[in-house]
């Protein structure tokens, strides 16, 4: 009897898990309409040092990388994606955040691109007075030690420490990059930084900046019109947020952590894909809505022969699917051009 109440029980949690799962996703996605440096607390800027830049990066290290691409391999699994906790990042990547930073006035944050500098840390742990010294010197010490004995070069982890105001990456992914700047916008709007970050540091707590950061990063790349990295967006951090309901429940959960974040995964994944795929088919409808407007006001439909309808929607649908899979779906020449040459009657 009592392995059947255990595999109840489990079971039980496993469908509040897949609840939760499911309940944020269905109330709503991207910020809307997005807005810039929303609620800016300005605080004690922190002085860079001599010839500090706010980007840096770890020295190339195959056999260290190697490693870590290893242990972050349950990462990649979860969130199906081999850019997650692959130790190597590209420019591309880096280029994303900076812009997202720049653009929401982050001028203080700092950017650790798979590079271990404790002490660089701990110097800046003491120099962020935006943080109260009581926590700083509590919490934040907490968080620096555990960024010395447990390496993120080794352990990976994407994450944004906000007594230091630093952001530590390891994945290659554009969408998890914004994810943690949404942290660091978010922080950067709290009167409180340090109370804030031990609240939301609790199981279940914990939830609230992750949803505001995972719909911050998906607000700002629908106002940036890139389309293409909203897509990508949406199938890694709504499983992502999956994992973090695991994550939440698990302390209150004698065993099975794995299947129960396992089980949260799925619908994460289902439903990111849903939402990915919303996105790409509003670009299609947009893109014919423009497209059909071009060509009506130089050529209206009702005057065109069948034939040459047929083969303009048939170019068209091509070009739509072929620019679906270029970056950010702006190229209005390229619209134009296809539009003109769909008009003429193929020999």
């Amino acid at each position: 009897m009592s392995l059947l109440r255990v595999y109840f029980t489990q079971r039980q949690i496993l469908l509040v898990i897949v609840a939760l799962t499911l309940s944020p996703f269905l109330a709503g996605c991207a910020t809307s309409p997005y807005v810039y440096q929303a609620n800016f607390v300005p605080g004690p800027e922190m002085e860079w040092d001599v010839e500090e830049s706010q980007f840096e990066r770890g020295e190339r290290k195959p056999i260290l990388d190697g490693i870590g691409w290893v242990v972050g391999i349950p990462g990649k699994i979860l969130l199906w994606d081999r850019r997650i906790d692959n130790h190597s990042v590209s420019p591309e990547t880096e280029a994303a955040l900076a812009a997202y930073l720049g653009k929401n006035n982050l001028d203080q944050v700092k950017v650790r691109i798979n590079q271990y500098d404790p002490r660089g840390e701990w110097r800046r742990l003491r120099k962020n007075k935006s943080v109260s010294w009581g926590w700083r010197y509590t919490a934040g010490t907490l968080t620096a030690l555990h960024y010395t004995l447990l390496p993120g070069r080794i352990l990976g982890g994407d994450n944004y420490n906000p007594f230091t105001n630093t952001i530590n990456l390891y994945s290659d992914h554009a969408a998890v990059a914004l994810h943690e700047g949404g942290h660091a916008k978010d922080f950067s709007s709290r009167n409180y930084k340090g109370t804030y970050a031990v609240v939301t540091a609790l199981p279940v707590l914990s939830l609230w900046p992750e949803s505001i950061a995972t719909n911050d990063a998906l607000g700002y790349l629908r106002a940036e019109e890139n389309y293409e990295d909203e897509q990508e967006a949406y199938r890694v951090l709504y499983p992502a947020y999956a994992t973090y309901i695991a994550g939440a429940a698990s302390p209150f959960l004698p065993y099975s952590d794995l299947l129960i974040t396992a089980g949260a995964v799925i619908p994460g994944h289902l439903l990111g894909r849903i939402k990915a795929r919303e996105v790409k088919q509003e670009q299609i409808a947009r893109l014919s809505q423009s497209e059909n407007q071009q060509v009506s006001a130089s050529d209206p439909v009702e005057t065109l022969p069948a034939a040459k309808i047929e083969n303009r929607d048939r170019i068209q649908q091509v070009h739509y699917e072929q620019e679906l899979k270029h970056h950010n779906f702006v190229n209005q020449k390229r619209f134009a051009e296809v539009s003109s040459s769909a008009g003429k009657p193929v020999e």
